[in-house]
């Protein structure tokens, strides 16, 4: 008998997993022959799985990321499982401005065509500064993207229509943003949080200043994946977390399948400025609506960066 309830219990918690990891597949089968992408950290994870969808659809996939011997054995991969050849990388370290603005001027130079920006690459919550002296949370995954799509925008107008995807992440609302101290970096968890508001803010904003210019914006939410964010952290923490990715979090896959949805979606393309999640559209809380405050985030960006 203890037999029989303990193959019950095993199978009343695999169920519930199971059906806690369900997740919307993009069904929208579009093809995305001469449209050119840009994925940031399309070297693993979410980005790689992203850019292995969009090859498949006939796209000119450019994965962006600092590490050039990992960008090229992905490169080999995604040209592999997408059948395309027509895929490349360039070399791109969010946590220099400097680095960031040697990309976009050889990019520029490069590529005629910018069709989509995916703004994928991010840094978990970790005490520690980009070569700017940003916290590395708000300097890669707010700041970099901030400054790389500014210097971008011109040629997404150029392309129009074209779409600005921006990863964020649920955790938002666990935090809100200091102007008195927007390089926040003392609990890594908050610092985290922070950065992943001012995604939301910075999505929304490039949707309000295009507005009219063939240009929308989305904020996507992939869910709790299994990525390799851990190898940021101790060998015991990476063995602890890897048992729980692997029963509550979905695979790399499963997490890019929105942002193929609002690379593709016609549906999604009514909600510029929007927040998505499992391939819809989802309410934020309402701070994280706030107009005013996402204007503001933005103008602070500009000097940050030295754009203003």
């Amino acid at each position: 008998m203890y037999f029989l309830y303990t193959i019950i219990a095993s199978l009343a918690v695999f169920f519930i997993l199971k059906w806690l990891k369900k997740r919307r597949y993009c069904t929208d089968l579009r093809r995305l022959d001469g449209k050119t992408i840009l994925i940031t950290g399309g070297n693993s994870g979410i980005g790689k799985e992203t850019a292995i969808a969009l090859a498949m659809r006939g796209a000119r996939v450019i994965i962006a990321c600092r590490d050039s011997d990992k960008a090229e054995k992905a490169v080999r991969e995604i040209k592999l499982k997408s059948h395309s050849l027509n895929v490349l990388y360039m070399e791109l370290d969010l946590a220099n401005l400097s680095s960031v603005r040697e990309f976009c001027k050889s990019f520029l130079q490069r590529e005629k065509k910018l069709d989509i920006l995916v703004n994928n690459a991010g840094m978990p919550g970790v005490l520690e500064w980009t070569d700017n002296n940003f916290s590395m949370c708000f300097g890669v995954n707010h700041l970099g993207h901030f400054l790389l799509t500014n210097l971008l925008l011109p040629r997404l107008k150029e392309c129009a229509p074209s779409r600005v995807i921006t990863l964020t992440c649920s955790s938002y609302k666990y935090q809100k943003l200091d102007f008195q101290d927007l390089n926040y970096n003392q609990l890594p968890f908050f610092t985290y949080c922070r950065s992943k508001l001012a995604n939301i803010y910075f999505s929304q904003e490039v949707a309000r200043i295009t507005e009219g210019k063939g240009v929308t914006s989305y904020a996507v939410h992939p869910g709790f994946v299994q990525s390799g964010w851990t190898c940021h952290y101790s060998i015991l923490f990476r063995m602890l977390v890897q048992v729980i990715m692997w029963m509550f979090f979905v695979p790399c896959e499963i997490g890019a399948q929105t942002v193929i949805y609002c690379a593709v979606s016609d549906e999604a393309a009514k909600h510029s400025g929007g927040y998505f999640i499992d391939c819809r559209p989802a309410t934020l809380r309402p701070f994280a609506r706030d107009a005013a405050v996402a204007k503001k985030l933005w103008e602070a960006s500009e000097r940050l960066v030295n754009l203003a």
